[in-house]
């Protein structure tokens, strides 16, 4: 079967790395859709984003990356996807994604599986590495090490 990771991924964490690994384990293939949002800013435009993340997984090949601008469910449908997974890091995680997977089945009939975050990395998001970026902090340790693109800052 093959699943759908979503996410702006703006950065692609170690926290989001390891939902991509757990997910490998489960599932035949894996595609890590890159959400384009227009009333968005983003840090990296979505080649970027797309790049870095094709890069740290160039050697698996049952993973792809493709950026999608629609409903994640049209995009899972148009890619073959049975599944959605997502990363969940607290409760407050928890209740967006499970009512998003609540809407998502109920208009396209396709399931949401939720993986919670290892401990250790639940404090890990992309806005909070962007905000450490903003103000001058090496950021690479929350970084998967083959897409530390980010020049490192000394404190």
């Amino acid at each position: 079967m093959k699943a759908l990771i979503t996410g702006s991924f703006d950065p692609f964490t170690i926290g989001h790395d390891d939902i991509v690994q757990r997910t490998l384990a489960i599932f035949d293939q894996v595609i890590v859709g890159v959400g384009v949002n227009e009333r968005k800013t983003y840090r990296q435009d979505t080649q970027q984003r797309i790049e870095a993340i094709q890069r740290l997984y160039a050697d698996e090949p049952r993973l792809e990356v493709k950026a999608y601008s629609d409903l994640t469910v049209d995009f899972a449908r148009r890619e073959g996807a049975g599944v959605i997974v997502k990363g969940v890091r607290s409760l407050k995680d928890y209740e967006y994604e499970r009512e998003q997977a609540d809407i998502n089945r109920r208009i396209s009939g396709i399931d949401t599986l939720l993986l919670f975050a290892d401990p250790a990395l639940s404090s890990v998001s992309s806005s909070m590495v962007r905000e450490l970026e903003h103000f001058g902090r090496d950021i690479t340790a929350f970084l998967p090490k083959a897409s530390k693109k980010s020049k490192k800052v000394k404190e």
